[in-house]
């Protein structure tokens, strides 16, 4: 399905090209990209090690103190600082005059239907990520993916759901609003970039086993497809939505369940 836009694709001079290419890996190299690489380090590590992949364990929204004021010290800022790319790749695209929010599809310009299509692609990703978790668990080929190792404050699902909404935010604007603008730039087809973003996602949950790279692939075909599709229509905040919905299931979730239960999971 082709892309619903119809004005003309703007293009940087011939010259200009590789100053676009050199800024896409300066944001990647400080946000997503980054990660890509520790994660691919990770699973290679994981891999060569003696313990097999099933028996090991991936940790996510670990506590990082033993007294509380200042592990929510820590959560905070973590939570800030990975905003940060966020912010460079609006102020970035913000070079060609305002509306860059506009542009992307992160206002409040249609909240009921952007609402209504991040639940929708929630939903469509949620019940086969599940399951390609427990496949991969069953296969060997995914480790035990703990979701919250917080201790249980009276911060904690607060700081569980501002998280949740940074990995939106980060990963929805970065790996698929900014890069699909950027990539436009260097004369990019829709498929390139699908595929592109795609593992991208896809690498940076490497460290999580092979099965979640897959998962994470199949999930960035599906939301970068939307994205530039006549019902996504460049708009990022069902992407947002989408992923945050996901990430306080899974988050909060997690913390709220027994102890037993998460050992059977």
């Amino acid at each position: 399905m082709a892309s619903t836009e119809t004005e003309t694709t703007w293009r940087p001079p011939a010259e200009s090209r590789r100053r676009v290419g050199a800024e896409i890996w300066i944001v990647l190299g400080l946000s997503l990209g980054k990660s890509a690489v520790y994660a691919i380090v990770n699973i290679v590590a994981r891999l060569s090690a003696p313990t097999p992949l099933a028996e090991q364990s991936a940790t996510l929204n670990a506590s990082q103190s033993e007294r509380p004021w200042l592990d929510l010290t820590y959560q905070l800022l973590s939570i800030g600082f990975a905003l940060v790319p966020v912010a460079l790749a609006l102020y970035l695209l913000s070079a060609r005059g305002r509306g860059t929010l506009a542009r992307i599809g992160l206002d409040r310009a249609r909240p009921l239907r952007d609402t209504a299509w991040g639940f929708a692609l929630a939903a469509a990703i949620g019940i086969p990520g599940l399951g390609f978790y427990f496949l991969g668990r069953a296969l060997g080929i995914t480790v035990e993916v703990q979701a919250s190792a917080l201790d249980q404050h009276w911060w904690t699902i607060p700081v569980l759901l501002f998280s949740a909404l940074q990995n939106g935010l980060l990963e929805e604007v970065v790996a698929v609003a900014y890069l699909y603008e950027r990539t436009r730039d260097l004369g990019w087809d829709r498929v390139r970039f699908v595929v592109a973003s795609s593992l991208l996602r896809g690498s940076y949950h490497l460290y999580q086993g092979i099965g979640p790279f897959v998962g994470n692939v199949v999930m960035g075909v599906l939301f970068s497809w939307f994205y530039t599709s006549r019902w996504g229509r460049r708009r990022t905040l069902p992407l947002v939505v989408a992923h945050t919905l996901l990430d306080v299931v899974a988050f909060v979730g997690y913390a709220l369940l027994p102890v037993a239960w998460r050992a059977l999971l």
